[in-house]
């Protein structure tokens, strides 16, 4: 960290506690603004303390809005708990147009290009992928097989580490008989490293098999929302096709399926084969049929190759998961300036994970480009939170153990960081669940603020990359989109070197500005977009896919 660094900050002119940046012991003398206080009680970084002593019930504000209330009085330089201050966030209504934004300076992109694969739709892929995805969960134990009888032999099965030699290490030490200490103690540091065979389709990034419990047995509008979350990958810039299994019976129909299809992409041409169980007859039937369509179809996906496109074809997903006290001050805002960057260069941005924006409602509906889209926004916002309270589960819960560990203290606190995300550009859509959120400029997209739930989501809608952001460390991924972890802080960066590809810990160490680290991203963006880079999620095979019922999920 600069040496010359303050180790604490305010973060909005108007905020009344200030934020470790460092540990900070108890009795340190914070000189800010005038003002010379010692601290009551140790503050770890990323936690909170007062800068003057406040009241019961005084208004604790943070990015300038209001995050909590105080539970009782607490002196000047008091660390801020989650006994001392209760969730409280500002009520919101229908205001008035604010649309004015600055935009970035985005000469050094605004010629800038990527390779990818261009759809007949106008869409441009990261990526080129074959799907193999079950219309049922009974149709799971059928696409596994197709997996262990296609993927391996296709060259896309990568070899992760299976820990098979440190068994064989420790059975020996056992056998010639090593105590339970020393079993304890033995170096396990021969894992084989992950490799990926050679691909018999060159231009296929890879065949991707789903599953899931859903289709039948829940609610009709639970399998409607399957079959659009599923036509939003089939449709989906960075897949070429498709192979599904249906078993006949289930609730998601295929005719539903083809109807979410064709209101997605009424022109679709993607290779497109559908299976049903029931009518086929025997297993062997199903998959020889399923094998040779397979087979055959990735023989014409295989025709397309990379081009160049601009940057407005990109459609970058924004999310967040283990967040902790300093995403909100460095990489959640080093993505908002990159929004904003892209929203000027033409391109789209989802943020997503709506129990994650309670309490800067009104700033958001007050930049819809217009009352329609305010309207449904605060709609969304209103309907699920009171799903939420009324299963006894409201937004003001969303924050996890780790997060308040970790200086996220309420929901509030977690939501402005995390709207942080979404830059300062008018919100040009916003988007139920699980339809596409792909327009230009700033796209609102209602999901939990369930990390895997919400990046499939984003997905089915349109992102073509994913930039997640991490304070503690998540490893997820998904299937077809390249998923670009970014640590806020450069501890778990160094920790978690395997799952995590970019640290914004620079801007917490004083060593880069957020709009530096804003250009490196993007740097990294266009090179993975290309086929140049592949992101940590993509060589463990992270191909995490849940789709959210759409009971209540924070």
């Amino acid at each position: 960290m600069d040496k010359n660094r303050q180790p604490y900050v305010l973060i909005h002119p108007k905020d009344n506690v200030l934020v470790a940046l460092r540990d900070l012991p108890q009795g340190e003398i914070i000189d800010f603004a005038g003002l010379q206080f010692p601290l009551a009680h140790a503050v770890a970084a990323k936690h909170k303390f007062t800068i003057n002593a406040m009241l019961k019930d005084d208004e604790v504000l943070m990015y300038g809005v209001l995050v909590g209330k105080l539970n009782y009085d607490l002196p000047q330089g008091e660390l801020i708990t989650t006994d001392n201050l209760r969730h409280a966030a500002e009520g919101y209504q229908l205001g008035e147009r604010k649309l004015a934004w600055e935009k970035p300076d985005v000469s050094y992109f605004s010629n800038k290009t990527f390779n990818g694969f261009h759809r007949s739709n106008g869409t441009v892929g990261t990526a080129n992928h074959w799907l193999v995805i079950p219309l049922v969960f009974c149709e799971n134990r059928n696409v596994l097989t197709l997996k262990s009888a296609l993927e391996e032999k296709l060259g896309y099965q990568i070899e992760s580490k299976d820990y098979s030699d440190e068994v064989d290490e420790l059975i020996a030490k056992y056998q010639n008989g090593a105590s339970v200490d020393e079993l304890l103690q033995v170096d396990l540091s021969s894992a084989k490293q992950n490799r990926q065979s050679k691909r018999l389709f060159e231009n296929v990034d890879g065949v991707k098999f789903l599953n899931h419990d859903m289709g039948c047995g829940g609610t009709r509008m639970d399998s409607d929302a399957l079959c659009g979350l599923l036509a939003g990958y089939i449709t989906h810039p960075n897949v070429a096709g498709a192979t599904i299994l249906s078993l006949g019976c289930q609730h998601a129909q295929a005719s539903i399926l083809r109807n979410e299809i064709a209101k997605r992409d009424p022109q679709f041409d993607k290779p497109l084969y559908i299976f049903e169980q029931q009518f086929e007859g025997t297993e062997q039937e199903l998959m020889q049929k399923a094998i040779k369509a397979t087979f055959a179809g990735l023989t014409i996906a295989n025709q397309q190759t990379r081009q160049p496109a601009a940057l407005n074809k990109l459609c970058i997903g924004l999310e967040c998961g283990g967040s902790d006290g300093f995403s909100g001050i460095s990489a959640n805002p080093a993505l908002g300036y990159l929004s904003d960057m892209l929203v000027t260069l033409g391109g789209s941005v989802i943020l997503s994970e709506f129990p994650e924006l309670c309490g800067v409602e009104q700033e958001l509906s007050d930049r819809c480009i217009d009352v329609p889209t305010a309207n449904k926004f605060m709609e969304l916002m209103t309907t699920y939170n009171a799903k939420a309270e009324a299963d006894g589960s409201g937004f003001y819960m969303n924050p996890s153990p780790g997060n308040i560990r970790d200086g996220l203290i309420t929901d509030a606190i977690k939501s402005a960081g995390a709207a942080k995300k979404g830059g300062t550009s008018p919100v040009a859509a916003v988007i139920d669940y699980p339809e596409l959120a792909n327009q230009p400029g700033l796209n609102l997209l209602c999901t939990p603020g369930n990390d895997v739930e919400s990046t499939t989501a984003e997905v089915a809608a349109g992102a073509n990359i994913v930039l997640f952001t991490t304070g503690l460390g998540t490893p997820t991924g998904n299937p077809i989109t390249p998923v670009i972890k970014l640590s806020t802080n450069t501890k778990t960066f160094e920790k978690m070197p395997d799952i995590i590809d970019i640290n914004c810990g620079t801007i917490i160490d004083g060593q880069e500005s957020i709009e530096e680290a804003a250009h490196r991203i993007l740097d990294y963006v266009i090179e993975v977009a290309s086929g140049n880079e592949l992101p940590k999620a993509v060589q463990l095979g992270q191909d995490d896919f849940i789709p959210w019922r759409r009971g209540v999920s924070l």
